[in-house]
């Protein structure tokens, strides 16, 4: 009997605050305009006071475990993709499962960038398919924030910060993950990339070294994200035996609008098949999947039954897409 893995509940953490384009043109030689343009983003949330990785990845996680209908007890395992963890030591997972009494879960991170939900809902499927576990709450988070220098216009108008979680059920009905590609090539770490802040090279005290900033190469992120994306989308469809006429909705990473109508048409589908949320949150990199997830189905966009596309892109650099099949089994 073959063993899947239903996402059974969603969720999402995001910021109380929100800074808009035109805060941002306060601060860096750029505007609305500029930013809207180029990107399709109007504003993104920001953390303040006492909200960090943690406590937006366990406000998704908590929601998500609610819609569920599951009690910590429930909960075999807890995965959190982030980059961008509250501490270096222990994993972000940890805090997580501290805080939403997750007390018999184990607990671990996944570093994948801005694939880390594509990423980690395979680890999470196979995980299931093993039958190491029956329940796992997959938690993405990003705080892009606290890595990007905001004054740097290129970059510091695309990031925002969030969280999106999932509840993920051993069942046999084929819902939840269909099928999965996953990329990756290490050899060009340099176009997307926190140079400062591991063994390779500890932060110094100098305030100025902005080594300790994510840089981009913005043309060839671009280029490689658009195929990549493409690429991996077109091969997860053929392993699930499915073609893109199947698919009810994609949802892809929501790094910048021209990239997403870049794969529009080279899959050759109307932009109005795919979820777009980032004009309200900008790239929340690992958070962007399940938090577009948790708004589509929200707005009815995405509905019990229907097949769904996801495909990423982000640093490492990495790239991987997915078929799954949304709903509850009965």
């Amino acid at each position: 009997m073959s063993v899947y893995a239903a996402i059974t509940g969603w969720g999402m953490g995001v910021p109380v605050k929100i800074v808009t384009n035109d805060d941002i043109a306060k601060i860096v030689d750029t505007s609305d305009e500029w930013i809207q343009t180029r990107t399709g983003i109007r504003e993104r949330r920001i953390i303040s006071g006492s909200e960090s990785t943690s406590t937006l990845a366990s406000a998704a996680g908590r929601d998500a475990m609610q819609m569920a209908g599951v009690t910590p007890a429930d909960i075999d395992m807890v995965i959190v993709a982030t980059f961008t963890p509250d501490r270096p030591l222990p994993a972000t997972a940890c805090q997580v499962q501290a805080a939403l009494g997750l007390n018999r879960a184990a607990a671990f991170d996944i570093a994948a960038a801005c694939s880390g939900f594509v990423y980690g809902l395979t680890v999470a499927t196979s995980l299931i398919q093993t039958g190491m576990a029956k329940r796992i709450l997959l938690c993405a988070v990003d705080v892009l924030s606290h890595v990007v220098n905001w004054q740097d216009r290129n970059t510091c108008v695309l990031f925002g910060d969030g969280a999106g979680a999932v509840v993920l059920e051993a069942t046999d009905q084929p819902y939840g993950l269909l099928s999965a590609v996953l990329g990756a090539d290490g050899r060009r770490e340099d176009l997307l990339m926190i140079e400062a802040g591991g063994t390779c090279m500890p932060l110094r005290d100098d305030p100025h070294d902005t080594r300790r900033y994510l840089t981009m190469n913005g043309r060839e992120v671009f280029k490689l994200a658009v195929r990549g994306m493409e690429e991996s989308s077109l091969s997860a469809l053929a392993k699930a035996n499915m073609t893109l006429d199947q698919i009810d909705l994609v949802v892809p990473h929501q790094a910048n609008r021209r990239i997403i109508e870049a794969i529009a048409e080279r899959l050759n589908l109307p932009i109005e098949r795919f979820f777009i949320n980032l004009d309200r949150y900008g790239n929340t990199s690992a958070g962007t999947i399940p938090i577009a997830l948790t708004e589509a189905a929200a707005s009815g966009a995405l509905k019990q039954d229907d097949y769904v596309l996801l495909t990423a892109f982000g640093g490492g650099l990495t790239w991987g897409s997915a078929v799954i099949r949304w709903g509850k089994p009965s």
